[in-house]
């Protein structure tokens, strides 16, 4: 009888361990799974401490508990300029992106078309890549293009939202991947850098005019920062020398600003909505297409 049994316990947990083994086959192999991240960590909101009012919050003209966008116009050197004060809880919602969600080479479309179709709370024209072969293309994160362009001095946004000028010809690209960049754009010049003007009266940009419409980011510190677009070009805004445009994004108070490709290419959109006047003529009023954009979103 005890043998019996025993030859029943014995066939009992042989078919337990044929049974548990085909699981944990199918367990691996078989059966899906669906996992979340092994960081669940999100950034903080804003504080508001610093917004203590509902009437405080109301002068934004966008917040909610992580991106605040604040809209100003001023007028200045015979030029409408657009600014957007931007406050953001991470860098992570400070990002880029390329013309019909594509690196590549002549696929374009207009700001406030990739605007659009990202759902960008606030975009501006970005580097222009596309329109040269070398020169750093990293975006949010990404290294595209390793092609040096040793005349540029790149705008290096770290992941913790601060900026950083990195010369190309001193800079493998290598470099941007080694300091974790989370943005890389390869245009330029700085405009301001420790506070002072960086360009002189009598500098400007490659084959550009010497009054132009302008694109140009600045910052305070991180997460803080200024997106300035002029006008330019027509008979109501003459446009901006390089020198002008950066005493006027040193006016603002950042201690650094960048240059980003401006002309015809110069655009401002806030919700859907172009706020500058895009001119690569002066005559027709339209937005150029362009290869890439800057944009605050989610």
């Amino acid at each position: 009888m005890g043998v019996t049994r025993l030859k029943r316990f014995g066939v009992l947990y042989g078919a337990v361990l044929i049974l548990f083994t085909a699981y944990l086959l199918l367990d691996t192999f078989v059966i899906p799974r669906s996992y979340a991240p092994v960081s669940t960590e999100t950034a903080e909101p804003l504080p508001d401490s610093a917004f203590e009012t509902e009437e405080d919050l109301s002068e934004f003209d966008y917040h909610d508990a992580h991106i605040r966008v604040k809209l100003s116009e001023y007028r200045e050197y015979d030029t409408d300029i657009y600014v957007a004060e931007v406050f953001l809880s991470s860098a992570e919602y400070l990002k880029a992106g390329f013309a019909k969600n594509t690196y590549g080479k002549n696929v374009k479309q207009t700001v406030s078309e990739m605007a659009e179709a990202s759902g960008a709370i606030l975009a501006i024209n970005g580097d222009y890549y596309g329109s040269r072969e070398t020169g750093y293309v990293l975006r949010n994160g990404i290294l595209y293009r390793d092609k040096r362009d040793k005349t540029c001095t790149d705008l290096v946004i770290t992941e913790d939202g601060d900026f950083v000028f990195l010369p190309e010809k001193d800079n493998p690209a290598a470099t941007l991947t080694e300091m974790g960049a989370w943005q890389a754009f390869s245009f330029g010049p700085p405009l301001v850098e420790n506070g002072e003007v960086a360009v002189g009266k009598h500098d400007e940009v490659l084959h550009a005019l010497a009054s132009n419409p302008r694109t140009g980011i600045g910052i305070v510190e991180p997460l803080h920062y200024f997106f300035v677009v002029s006008d330019g070009r027509t008979k109501e805004s003459a446009g901006l020398s390089l020198y002008q445009f950066g005493c006027f994004m040193q006016s603002l108070g950042v201690s650094k600003a960048y240059n980003m490709d401006g002309g015809g290419s110069s655009t401002l959109v806030f919700l859907d909505e172009v706020l500058n006047v895009p001119t690569s003529d002066g005559v027709s009023i339209e937005e150029r297409s362009v290869s890439d954009f800057v944009y605050i979103g989610y």
